[in-house]
């Protein structure tokens, strides 16, 4: 029988009403008790580090929950969290990035009910990601609403509905379908994972609207190390900024130019307002990878090194599954 740690952080999954509205309240203790089943195909043992909404949730805690899976990576076969759907897609893929190359199942979870709510989407979500969590196929991914998503792939897409989450840009990597894991793309790793301990969280991200001052590229500039610019269509800058991707470039930013459409990515070489600025500041381009992915990348990236050359080979090397180009 597989031993799997849940890591409880809070989120609407634990939620219980306040005057005030719904809180996080519930103990994994009263987690497990919601989803008896588990006991006939793992051993469960629990923690909470966090109790937060996940709108409180930050860099700082996907530091804390990484070390936390290192610190027990040796004891358990596998590893679920259940976490607020606001930043699931973020703390996914910061864990991607912090935990490479893990021959173990860490899975992400949660619900867009409370599980102790007669009509919730929680009880499944928990049992399938522990089921999940058992099975031989690994790499950091969400499991809701009976699919399995790569963790730099997941976007929420529906505030309300229970098939809360989408794959971006990628399909499905595999689903629990009665009661049995059924995958699509195989898990490949090599040798023992890898730990990272750093972030930069000087990365911000400016989006592009018509009309926006200019002003606004230097206010963002002075609060970061690293800048992703959502432009329009497939990518490029107006006329209108140029000075000011002039004026980051000596500063030493780190630009992104990404897109603001979800699918199918950018190609800055499609249009003369996007192959114009790729050619002369040699901005980082994020293809078809998530806006989160994009964020947490970056913060990974630029926690590593600042040497230009090995930010731009970090941030196109490809980690589970984030990048295809």
């Amino acid at each position: 029988m597989k031993h799997i740690l849940l890591i409880a952080t809070g989120g609407t999954i634990a939620c219980a009403k306040t005057q005030d509205g719904l809180a996080p309240a519930l103990s994994p203790g009263q987690l497990l008790g919601r989803v008896p089943d588990a006991r006939s195909f793992c051993q469960v043992d629990a923690v909470q580090p966090l109790n937060l909404d996940s709108t409180n949730i930050n860099p700082s805690h996907w530091l804390l929950l990484a070390k936390l899976i290192e610190e027990n990576y040796s004891r358990y076969d596998g590893f679920v969290l259940c976490h607020g759907t606001d930043t699931l897609a973020y703390s996914a893929a910061a864990l991607s990035y912090l935990i490479q190359n893990t021959g173990k199942p860490i899975v992400l979870t949660g619900a867009q009910k409370p599980i102790d709510q007669e009509d919730t989407d929680a009880r499944q979500n928990l049992l399938d990601s522990l089921r999940y969590a058992c099975h031989q196929d690994s790499g950091v991914c969400i499991v809701f609403g009976s699919r399995v998503i790569a963790g730099t792939r997941a976007k929420k897409t529906r505030t309300k509905s229970y098939n809360a989450f989408s794959s971006i840009n990628f399909p499905d990597i595999a689903e629990v379908r009665d009661r049995r894991v059924v995958r699509f793309i195989p898990w490949e790793h090599q040798g023992p994972p890898q730990f990272t301990h750093s972030l930069n969280t000087r990365v911000m991200v400016l989006k592009l609207t018509p009309g926006l001052p200019p002003e606004a590229f230097a206010s963002a500039g002075a609060l970061c190390d690293g800048l992703i610019i959502e432009s329009y269509g497939v990518g490029g800058i107006p006329d209108a900024y140029l000075s000011q991707l002039d004026a980051l470039a000596r500063a030493g930013k780190t630009v992104v130019l990404a897109t603001q459409v979800p699918q199918e990515g950018s190609d800055l070489s499609v249009y003369q307002v996007g192959q114009r600025v790729k050619e002369r500041y040699r901005l980082l381009e994020p293809y078809d990878m998530t806006l989160e992915s994009t964020v947490t990348k970056l913060m990974w990236v630029l926690g590593q090194t600042q040497d230009g050359e090995e930010i731009r080979r970090l941030f196109y090397t490809p980690v589970n599954y984030d990048l295809l180009f």
